[in-house]
C-alpha cells in the first residue's frame, strides 16, 4: 500500500484504475457540474463544497444525492439530480478536451496487453465513456465497470470485486490506484492493495 504515487515493486495479477482524478484530470469539471446542478435544485449555497465534494469522491450520483438529503434535510430527488449533473458535466467537457493524469496513465500502457487491467469508477458509463474520449484514452481499457453493474457503490468494495471477477483475477491479487478515500475503503474492503493519486492541483485552486 502506498500514500504518494509510488508503484510497489512487486508484480500484480491484475491491476484497477478509479477514472476521474485518477486517470483523466476531470475533478473540477465534475465540481462545476454537482454546483450549478444542486443551485437549480435550490439548495443551499453551504451544500457540497470542495472538502465535501473531496469526501465523495468516487462515489455514485444517486449515493451522493441521498447523502446530502440526509444531512441536509433535504428531499431531492436522487435520479433527476443525478441526471442532470450527468448532463451538465458532458456539456462541460464538450468544450475543451480533459488533461491525462500522466504518471497513471504511463504506468496504464506499460501493463497494457501484459496483464488484465480493468476501470472502476463511480461515473455512469455515458460519462465514463465521454472522460476517456475527451482525454484521448479511448482503447486503453477494454473493461470498465460502473455503478450500474453493481448493488452498492464505493465505498462498499463492490465494484472493485466485480472488476475483479471480470478480469478472472483474485481480489487478494490485484492492485487498485485510486485518489479519493471512499475508493481507498472499498479497496480495503475488497482485500486488494492500493496506490494514492495525489489531488488534482487544479481543484485545489478551486472556488
Amino acid at each position: 500500500m502506498s500514500e504518494g504515487f509510488s508503484v510497489p515493486h512487486e508484480e500484480y495479477a491484475g491491476y484497477i484504475f478509479d477514472l476521474d482524478g485518477t486517470l483523466v484530470d476531470s475533478m473540477v469539471a465534475h465540481y462545476r457540474a454537482w454546483r450549478m446542478a444542486l443551485a437549480e435544485q435550490g439548495a443551499p449555497e453551504e451544500v457540497f463544497r470542495k472538502p465535501e465534494f473531496l469526501a465523495h469522491g468516487g462515489c455514485s450520483a444517486q449515493d451522493i444525492v441521498a447523502s446530502l438529503n440526509a444531512r441536509y434535510g433535504l428531499e431531492m430527488d436522487a435520479d433527476a439530480v443525478a441526471a442532470r449533473k450527468r448532463a451538465l458535466y458532458l456539456e462541460l467537457i464538450e468544450s475543451g478536451s480533459l488533461e491525462p493524469i500522466r504518471e497513471t496513465v504511463e504506468f496504464a500502457r506499460r501493463m497494457q496487453g501484459r496483464v488484465p487491467m480493468a476501470i472502476a469508477t463511480g461515473s455512469a458509463m455515458p460519462g465514463a465513456l465521454a472522460s476517456l474520449k475527451s482525454a484521448g484514452l479511448e482503447g486503453l481499457f477494454e473493461l470498465i465497470v460502473t455503478p450500474e453493474m453493481v448493488e452498492r457503490g464505493k465505498p462498499f468494495p463492490d465494484i472493485f470485486e466485480e472488476a475483479a471477477r471480470r478480469m478472472g483475477v483474485e481480489p487478494g491479487l490485484c492492485l487498485v490506484f485510486e485518489d479519493a478515500d471512499p475508493g481507498i475503503e472499498a479497496a480495503r474492503a475488497a482485500g486488494m492493495d492500493w496506490v494514492r493519486v495525489p489531488p488534482s492541483e487544479r481543484l485545489m485552486d478551486e472556488e
